[in-house]
């Protein structure tokens, strides 16, 4: 799947690699040793830095990057199980510090006992804890939960409001939540800056914020509005799959031709392609009821038995 230095990089970079001494190493009298032609490779695959980007050259990279992950996950969206913008809202929150999966996995047996903001709101504190436990901070969340339940139920007649004033107001809710929610729930366009996002803005160098609003910011001015929604399910979806923060599958990228940072992660493509994960390395997603034109297997429910999927 992945796009791998052309055949006339690999021609000059073996060639390089049987030349015993570079020019400049024979003019000053001294030998150097041949360079191995992975590394030559790995070095022809990089855009060329001659000189430093410009702005508007990174803008137009930034936007090639952008519809060719178009092309790679057409299939791209929110990885949360959600029938409407309650559960959305919820499943959202729960989704800090653990894996879609662990939340989509937890959330059926929470709906079924608590399917609207007034029954969550009149929740036991410590039966709503238990249910939500496999996801970590079951207590902290908790709290949250039955606050934005009762903020609902008190403030907005028990339906979730649709603008990001009106949901960052609610407990437990910041602006990467109430983009998830605005953009998928309501249509409404929003940047989703979580870890995945983050790391991989910077690693295009389409930024180099940290903060997530100073992130959120500086990609707006890149894109149209129009493109928020899909572009962050393209950027997190590639950086689940492909761009790891530890070990970025670069031997398997199919952008590795725009990207600055190639060869940070494995450049041989046998190797990369075993790092690929979900659908791309051929294993089960993370919803257990994704779109009807996701390519992979859907998760399994919570408990089920190491192969039984």
């Amino acid at each position: 799947m992945g796009e791998q230095p052309s055949a006339k990089s690999n021609k000059a970079a073996k060639g390089a690699s049987e030349q015993p001494a570079s020019k400049a190493a024979r003019k000053a009298g001294t030998t150097e040793p041949a360079s191995r032609p992975a590394a030559k490779a790995t070095r022809a695959a990089r855009p060329k830095s001659a000189k430093p980007e410009s702005h508007l050259a990174m803008v137009r990279r930034a936007r090639r990057i952008n519809r060719e992950l178009a092309d790679v996950y057409p299939y791209a969206h929110p990885e949360l199980d959600f029938r409407d913008p309650f559960e959305l809202l919820v499943a959202t929150v729960l989704s800090a510090q653990t894996t879609d999966l662990r939340v989509n996995q937890t959330t059926p047996a929470l709906f079924a006992k608590y399917p609207t903001p007034e029954d969550m709101a009149a929740a036991v504190p410590e039966e709503l804890e238990q249910v939500i436990r496999p996801t970590g901070f079951f207590r902290a969340k908790a709290r949250s939960l039955i606050g934005l339940s009762t903020a609902l139920r008190d403030r907005y007649d028990g339906e979730v409001p649709g603008t990001l004033k009106d949901l960052v107001t609610l407990p437990g809710v910041g602006r990467k939540t109430a983009n998830v929610v605005l953009g998928n729930a309501f249509g409404v366009p929003g940047l989703t800056v979580d870890t995945h996002f983050g790391r991989l803005v910077r690693r295009w160098r389409w930024t180099d914020q940290e903060d997530p609003e100073k992130v959120e910011a500086e990609i707006a001015e890149i894109f149209p509005k129009s493109e928020w929604t899909m572009l962050s399910h393209r950027i997190i979806f590639h950086g689940r799959r492909v761009c790891h923060s530890r070990k970025p599958a670069c031997g398997a990228c199919p952008i590795a031709h725009l990207c600055p940072s190639y060869g940070e992660g494995e450049t041989d493509p046998e190797k990369a392609r075993k790092l690929l994960k979900y659908e791309m390395g051929g294993y089960p997603g993370q919803r257990l009821s994704p779109p009807p034109d996701y390519p992979g297997k859907p998760a399994p429910p919570l408990g089920t038995p190491a192969g039984a999927e």
